[in-house]
């Protein structure tokens, strides 16, 4: 398929290098805070549990799962799950990750409409991660500008999700700080390392998003070569 190799690649480029430097931040930041003790002595689920616990949350459980950095919150059976690295540390990066995904809980019991939208679109975007590039790939070797355009009409279901996702996580990432702040769970002076953990792991968010606007932008200029043979 000589088009997933021309010129056009190069729109990803940039994105590919931001993605590179984000998996690096975000592995060196974990690592470098992994080895700091919170001065609280709590542990990542102990943090997650006690945050949720003081804001009232009942409902939600807090469990292992398993795989580096596969934390999560799942809003449809309000399960908030916490890596190995994270559940049972009481490292400064174990400590913020908690409390960030606890932030997601948070969210999702007071409704914020980002969190809310983001989960109503996931189907579409599930679709727009595989059927999208399927069909634009067919159309593009027939010769199909329909099937170009409605690969590129599900892809847009992708963007959506991956752009929603932002201030998702920034957000939960806000709240973590100031909730563990407000909470007394971290000392002042560690505040600034939780900081730099949560940043680091919001700097993946940015680059999946950039990466799938540049797949957007390299699909249309295909589409546009169409156009003009």
């Amino acid at each position: 398929m000589p088009f997933m190799y021309d010129s056009t690649f190069l729109i990803l480029i940039p994105a590919i290098a931001l993605a590179l430097y984000a998996q690096f931040k975000v592995q060196s930041t974990f690592r470098r805070y992994s080895e700091i003790p919170s001065g609280t002595g709590y542990t990542g689920a102990q943090v997650a549990a006690e945050l949720l616990r003081r804001r009232g949350i009942t409902d939600v459980k807090v469990e292992p799962v398993q795989g580096m950095l596969g934390d999560h919150y799942d809003p449809r059976t309000k399960v908030l799950r916490l890596s190995p690295d994270v559940y049972g540390s009481n490292s400064l990066a174990a400590i913020g990750v908690a409390a960030h995904e606890a932030g997601h809980a948070v969210q999702h019991r007071e409704g914020y409409t980002a969190l809310a939208l983001r989960s109503a679109i996931v189907p579409v975007a599930t679709i727009g991660t595989s059927a999208a590039w399927i069909l634009f790939i067919i159309g593009w070797i027939t010769s199909s500008p329909n099937l170009v355009n409605i690969g590129i009409l599900l892809f847009l279901g992708y963007i959506a999700f991956a752009v929603i996702t932002l201030p998702v996580e920034f957000n939960a990432s806000n709240r973590a700080v100031a909730l563990l702040q407000g909470e007394g769970l971290v000392l002042p002076q560690e505040a600034q390392g939780v900081r730099a953990v949560l940043n680091a792991a919001a700097l993946t968010y940015v680059a999946a998003a950039a990466m799938a606007i540049s797949q957007l932008l390299r699909m249309l200029v295909l589409r546009g070569r169409m156009s003009d043979d």
